[in-house]
């Protein structure tokens, strides 16, 4: 870990798997930057997820550029193997990390730099900034969830299953987190899962080799949102079925239940007109991202949704990385964010060269 200069070229937020693979790029250059993360370790983010955490991608396909994993290529890695990959990964390549350091404003100056304040770390300025904290932070809960007294807290949050002590258990979002907490949960308590919208599972193998493997060389995982395939898997939004589907679920004794609508008191009421009496809920419907940190008007549209041209801000400095189909379907994935990573470097380099001086600290 690192002390914070009062000036920097470049402020990275969040030493996430983005936030590394931007990090590389940045040394390999010469520049003079920054991470700051929220965790006090590395690979915290990923380290304290729910037990049985397991990535989406093999080894193979789970690695940044510049370092690979070790283990079976074709196996696929957990949320603390991962946390330690990242770890070795800042350690290998000498990343400036400054750690439980959470940002809480960034704002221009009128010098066209940037000045990034919060806790843990003195305040900075920059000539630029790359947002890489991720786009998935605040847990999405359903509006009839509002006074709910039931005791419910986030997917992440699970852990091992101890926070939400009584029985019945309900997951409410059929999503890969809330179908892999019905499959660790069940083995010790009743279960039930609120499914939503209908799900495609895709097989783990084709023809003896990795679904990742086929994607990769047909180029399909790189698909642009705008693409024919692109808009196919923005729509269904599927995942890797590893024992995951509704079928396995339910003769695992996972009770499968439809779209929950509603609660009143201790009920919660599915849209088949049935109910449940749940002694805990997890919401496993998805994250949102808080850019409440970012007092920059300009890098909005006027409803508040961020504004960039893969990963570009229109506001001159500004950058953003690992962004979902930020470039394509890939971005969301570890075996994507490097490419997106080289992408920006390259505008951000050119803009960094036209800096003639520093931005004061003023």
């Amino acid at each position: 870990m690192v002390s914070s200069p009062a000036v920097r070229d470049v402020v990275v937020v969040g030493a996430g798997q983005a936030g590394l693979a931007m990090g590389r790029l940045l040394a390999n250059a010469g520049a003079d930057f920054v991470l700051l993360d929220a965790n006090d370790r590395i690979g915290d983010s990923w380290r304290n997820r729910y037990l049985g955490l397991t990535l989406f991608t093999p080894r193979r396909y789970s690695a940044l550029a510049g370092m690979a994993m070790e283990g079976d290529p074709d196996g696929y890695p957990d949320k603390d193997e991962f946390g330690d990959y990242l770890e070795a990964f800042a350690r290998r390549h000498g990343m400036p990390v400054i750690g439980g350091a959470t940002v809480t404003s960034v704002v221009r100056k009128p010098d066209g730099g940037f000045a990034v304040s919060g806790d843990g770390f003195e305040t900075i300025h920059a000539a630029t900034i790359v947002v890489a904290c991720g786009a998935f932070k605040d847990p999405v809960v359903p509006r009839w969830a509002n006074g709910l007294e039931i005791p419910h807290i986030a997917a992440e949050a699970f852990g091992n299953g101890t926070a939400t002590p009584n029985d019945p258990l309900l997951i409410v979002g059929d999503g890969a987190s809330g179908r892999d907490i019905a499959a660790i949960a069940v083995g010790r308590r009743k279960v039930v899962l609120a499914t939503g919208r209908p799900r495609r599972l895709l097989p783990e193998c084709i023809f003896g080799r990795s679904l990742w493997w086929w994607l990769d060389v047909t180029g399909l995982v790189r698909a642009s949102g705008a693409s024919v395939f692109g808009r196919f898997m923005r729509k269904t939004d599927p995942f890797p079925d590893r024992n995951r589907s509704l079928r396995a679920l339910d003769a695992m004794g996972v009770e499968i239940k439809g779209r929950a609508v509603g609660a009143e008191e201790n009920m919660v009421f599915f849209d088949d007109g049935t109910f449940v009496r749940p002694g805990g809920i997890v919401w496993a419907l998805g994250y949102k991202p808080d850019w409440s940190f970012l007092s920059i008007w300009e890098a909005f549209d006027p409803p508040g949704k961020l504004l960039h041209d893969q990963g570009v801000s229109p506001v001159p400095g500004l950058f953003f990385l690992g962004l979902p189909w930020q470039s394509n379907r890939a971005s969301g994935l570890v075996m994507g964010v490097s490419d997106d990573a080289a992408h920006l470097m390259r505008t951000l380099g050119s803009y960094l060269e036209t800096k003639n001086r520093r931005p004061s600290t003023t």
